[in-house]
């Protein structure tokens, strides 16, 4: 349909009312989490009986223990904030490393390799989670009955959560790195070459410039999507729990609205490093191709 075209009310009626239910879906959720976490009741749920900031700083008359009080609570932040920083450390770096490999190489066997590196993506998180620790267990078990080497790191824990959680966004940060090394012009490369310029200094100076903005978006959706994970983490976790068990297990126990309390302030955190994230790159985008 041509947008110039005038459009019949109902259609136009149509098409607002689809956007009104489809941004209630997404937010309406988001919203009554974030309204109920200043609710005074110990219930996350209506009805509304007043105003608190208990469940963020605690009340200790009424024993209450709230999310800045809660020593568990913040030692999962703390963890779910570890795991994600080396599985995007990782992923970034494996991520920009398989992108030249698939655009700039030319080997047998390379369009077989680009196809099974989309497999993690379509594999369900509980699957690739029992996947993973299946061949690590038998590894870790051969490594001590046939070598007498203790490799705990196979083990379930957080050196095997970040090697699940990995698994699979390393494939989506080498989907966004490669989108924008394809549109790279070489020619600028060829120019510099000719001018003397070596293959570390074009690196930095023309191509990681031009990359940023990938390398910024790719670690910024690595970082969150390791934060959020559940499935995978679940079957690989050990003693230390990152966040998203911690608050299933608390949800096992009884609802509390200090759970409220955290999903607020981890979307408010989301929302900052996204949108910080976002304006970096952009800002560097435009750098990159505004005339000097």
């Amino acid at each position: 349909m041509i947008p110039s075209l005038p459009r019949p009310v109902w259609l136009r009626a149509a098409t607002a009312a689809y956007l009104a239910a489809f941004l209630a879906f997404l937010f309406l959720p988001l919203i009554i989490v974030a309204v109920f976490a200043f609710n005074d009741a110990p219930y996350p749920a209506p009805p509304w009986r007043g105003f608190t900031l208990d469940w963020f700083s605690g009340n200790a008359p009424l024993d209450r223990t709230g999310l800045f009080g809660d020593a568990d609570l913040l030692r999962s932040i703390w963890t779910s904030c570890t795991v994600a920083f080396w599985v995007t450390l990782l992923s970034v770096l494996i991520g920009t490393c398989n992108a030249f490999l698939i655009e700039r190489s030319r080997f047998f066997g390379k369009q077989a390799l680009s196809i099974l590196m989309l497999a993690p993506l379509v594999i369900p998180g509980v699957i690739l989670g029992i996947s993973i620790l299946a061949l690590a267990s038998r590894i870790a078990d051969f490594a001590d009955d046939v070598l007498g080497l203790e490799w705990d790191f196979l083990r379930p824990g957080l050196p095997l959560v970040v090697l699940g959680q990995f698994s699979y966004i390393a494939t989506i940060a080498t989907l966004t790195i490669s989108a924008r090394l394809k549109r790279f012009d070489r020619t600028l490369e060829e120019a510099a070459a000719n001018l003397g310029a070596t293959k570390p200094a074009v690196f930095r100076t023309i191509l990681l410039p031009y990359l940023r903005p990938a390398l910024l978006g790719s670690a910024a959706m690595s970082f969150l999507m390791s934060f959020a994970d559940f499935n995978t983490t679940l079957i690989l976790v050990g003693a230390d729990a990152p966040l998203t068990v911690m608050m299933y297990g608390r949800m096992r126990e009884g609802a509390s609205p200090v759970l409220n309390a955290v999903s607020l302030f981890l979307m408010l955190a989301s929302a900052v490093l996204a949108l910080t994230f976002m304006g970096g790159g952009q800002a560097r985008a435009k750098g990159t191709t505004s005339p000097r």
